[in-house]
């Protein structure tokens, strides 16, 4: 049975090469696209999708035939989160919250599922998956019961001293799916669900535990002091709890982000049918044939002289 499979695998294979073998799709696309920037980490942990922000970006893309592509992309979002909007007693208690703009470069490697040829009636969409990585900069906000806009990084709100505190770049591994259509043979526009496994913790600046707020407040300041501890009283009633060594956020999860959009491309190459090559022996016909053709004319011409 197994057996059978895989030759039923070969054939299909074989057979759609050969389907596609007298096309050729190769060259380059640029376009740009615009959609939504969302945030999974510590303060959104239930899947909260309710601050869908502006986000988009510019790519080139480089198509080697009909089925594989690379493309490069830069890419701007906002992400954000409250704890206030939790369903969750531990996050609502805690209280904290943030912002931070995005930008990355991002390098992908695309396959599309079905044959894909731009101007063709037939093969004119496909879905598609992709899979590369990222490099971004990320500088976490939160605003401060003032009103004003605190950035987080440069105040250790979990006791990083100077020297120990989180880099503002990251890594992510990007992938995802989407699928593509023509409009015509150059203009042509995608869907995409694109997400980003990062390599920090830090996106929302919660990832460990509570620091000692006296030690915290002589090292790094009083804005630390206030910022790192923003918990209520119980909702039950009672003080509100000494929260010392426990816990702030799950430093063994990084936080993720992702977008959602739409994108719009020209496309600069070609579709073109490749040159057969002929065999010899076909070659050597051809060539017997044309000297054959040449005799006969020229002893046409010889008989209308005599």
């Amino acid at each position: 049975m197994r057996l059978a499979t895989s030759g039923l695998l070969i054939l299909c294979f074989l057979f759609s090469f050969s389907a596609h073998a007298q096309l050729q799709m190769r060259g380059l696309e640029l376009g740009g696209w615009l959609g939504s920037s969302f945030y999974l980490g510590d303060l959104n942990t239930q899947f909260r999708f309710n601050h869908p922000n502006l986000a988009g970006g510019i790519m080139v893309r480089y198509n080697f035939n009909h089925r594989i592509a690379v493309r490069g992309s830069l890419n701007h979002g906002r992400i954000e989160a409250y704890d206030s909007e939790s369903e969750n007693t531990f996050e609502r208690i805690r209280n904290l919250s943030f912002q931070t703009r995005l930008t990355e470069l991002s390098g992908q490697f695309e396959f599309n599922f079905l044959p894909y040829y731009h101007g063709s009636r037939q093969y004119f969409f496909t879905p598609y998956a992709f899979v590369g990585f990222s490099a971004f900069h990320y500088v976490p906000k939160t605003i401060a019961d003032g009103g004003q806009s605190v950035k987080l990084r440069q105040l250790g709100t979990e006791g990083q001293r100077q020297g120990e505190r989180y880099s503002p770049f990251g890594l992510a591994l990007a992938y995802g799916v989407g699928i593509r259509w023509d409009l015509s043979y150059a203009w042509s526009m995608d869907a995409h669900l694109s997400l980003r496994n990062t390599t920090t913790d830090y996106l929302d600046d919660v990832s460990t535990v509570y620091p000692d707020p006296v030690a915290l407040r002589a090292s790094n300041g009083d804005a630390a002091f206030f910022l790192s501890d923003r918990s209520l009283p119980p909702e039950d009633g009672g003080p509100r709890l000494d929260r010392e060594g426990t816990q702030r956020g799950d430093a063994t999860v990084n936080d993720r982000y992702f977008f959602l959009g739409v994108g719009l491309n020209y496309y600069f190459g070609d579709v073109i049918c490749p040159t057969v090559t002929k065999d010899k022996k076909t070659r050597r016909r051809q060539k017997r044939a044309a000297k054959e053709r040449g005799k006969e004319q020229a002893k046409r011409k010889r008989a209308r002289r005599g």
